[in-house]
C-alpha cells in the first residue's frame, strides 16, 4: 500500500536538573558549591531520505521523544545531555504543524534535515549561584521541560513529468512502456489507486522521472473519485503531459474539463507547463487519425498522437517532454 498523509506528536527530551552537591577533601571541612549543572534534553529533526518511498511506518508508529537529559553529578560534573531524534521521512515530505495547519518545512532534497522541536536546557546546579556574599549557596534549577507538537506528514512525489487524465487514458500503459515501471493495468476506471513512478532512460545515457497519476474525473477538486488525494502529487512536477484517448468523441471537451480540474484544485497547476497528447491511436482509422491531427487545444497548441503500444510517436513525445524539462531548468 502506499501512504502519503500520516499524523504523529513528537516531543524533545527535559533538561535535566542541576543539583546541590559541596567539595568533600581531606582537611578540607567545608568545601565550596560543587553542584553540577543538567544536561540539554534532545531535539527532534527530520531528515528526507531517498530509499524511503512511503509514509507507512507512521501508520503504526504514532509517538517519538527525544531522550531527557541527565542530572548534575557532584565535583561540578554536568549532566549527560539527552540523544536527539532523527525521524526519517521520503523526499517530497511536507511536516506541518496539526494544530494550525502552518507549514513547518518542505523537505525536498535528499539529506535535507530540519531541527523541528528544541530540547529543554539543563537546570544551574548550586556552583552556579555562588557569590562573594553567599558563598555556599544552596539554590539549584530544574531543567527546562520539553516541547510536545502535533505534526501531520503529507508526501508530495518529486517528479518531471506529471500524467494528467481520465481513468483508462492510457497513462499507465505509457509509464509501463517508456519506463521500468510495472504498474497494474487493466480495462476498467481507476485500476491506479496509488501514484506509481516511473525511470525513463532517454538518448545517450540521459533520465527523467515520470509520475503516473490516478485518473482524474470530473468533480475532482472538491474529492469525487480520487481526486484531492492524488492532484497534490503533481504539484511538484516541472511539466504536465494531459492525455486525453482517441477513441473519445469528444475530445475538445475532455481537454477543457481536465484543465478546468487543474485551474479550480491550484492555481500553481493551472500555470505549470502542459503538453497535451492523444493516446491509443493504433485504435482509430486513419480517416479518424487525419480528423485529430487538426485538433488545437488551448492556445492553439498542437497536440503529439501516440500510442504506447505500438510505440507509434513515442520518440516524438519523449522528446518533447525531454527538451521541455530543459527549458524549466534553465528558468
Amino acid at each position: 500500500m502506499f501512504f502519503d498523509y500520516a499524523e504523529i506528536k513528537i516531543k524533545s527530551g527535559k533538561g535535566g536538573d542541576g543539583i546541590v552537591a559541596f567539595r568533600r577533601e581531606k582537611y578540607v571541612p567545608k568545601g565550596g558549591p560543587a553542584g553540577g549543572n543538567g544536561g540539554k534534553g534532545g531535539d527532534v529533526f527530520f531528515e528526507a531520505n531517498y530509499n524511503l518511498h512511503t509514509l507507512m511506518d507512521f501508520r503504526y508508529k504514532k509517538n517519538y521523544e527525544a531522550e531527557n537529559g541527565a542530572k548534575g553529578g557532584t565535583s561540578l560534573k554536568d549532566g549527560k545531555n539527552g540523544k536527539s531524534i532523527v525521524i526519517k521521512v521520503p523526499v517530497g515530505t511536507i511536516i506541518k504543524d496539526l494544530d494550525t495547519g502552518k507549514i513547518i518545512a518542505d523537505l525536498n532534497e535528499d539529506g535535507k534535515r530540519i531541527k523541528v522541536l528544541n530540547g529543554g536546557h539543563g537546570g544551574q546546579g548550586n556552583a552556579a549561584f555562588k557569590s562573594p556574599t553567599n558563598q555556599a549557596p544552596r539554590t539549584f534549577e530544574k531543567g527546562k521541560s520539553g516541547k510536545e507538537l502535533n505534526v501531520a506528514l503529507e508526501l508530495k512525489l518529486i517528479a518531471d513529468v506529471g500524467l494528467v487524465g481520465f481513468p483508462n487514458a492510457g497513462k499507465s500503459t505509457l509509464i509501463s512502456s517508456v519506463s521500468a515501471a510495472k504498474p497494474k493495468i487493466a480495462d476498467y476506471p481507476f485500476t491506479t489507486l496509488e501514484p506509481n513512478l516511473g525511470i525513463v532512460n532517454y538518448k545517450d545515457y540521459k533520465t527523467f522521472v515520470i509520475a503516473d497519476i490516478p485518473g482524474i474525473i470530473e468533480g475532482a477538486h472538491e474529492g469525487k473519485g480520487l481526486g484531492l488525494k492524488f492532484l497534490r502529487h503533481i504539484e511538484r512536477t516541472k511539466i504536465l503531459l494531459v492525455m486525453v484517448e482517441s477513441l473519445s468523441e469528444t475530445l475538445e471537451e475532455d481537454f477543457s474539463t481536465l484543465l478546468n480540474e487543474l485551474k479550480k484544485y491550484s492555481k500553481i497547476l493551472s500555470e505549470k507547463k502542459m503538453i497535451f497528447g492523444i493516446s491509443k491511436i493504433d485504435l482509430i482509422s486513419d480517416d479518424e487519425l487525419k480528423k485529430i491531427k487538426t485538433l488545437r487545444i488551448g492556445k492553439n497548441a498542437k497536440p503529439i498522437l501516440f500510442s504506447a503500444v505500438t510505440k507509434q510517436g513515442i520518440e516524438k513525445l519523449l522528446d518533447k517532454l525531454w527538451n521541455e524539462i530543459q527549458s524549466e531548468f534553465k528558468k
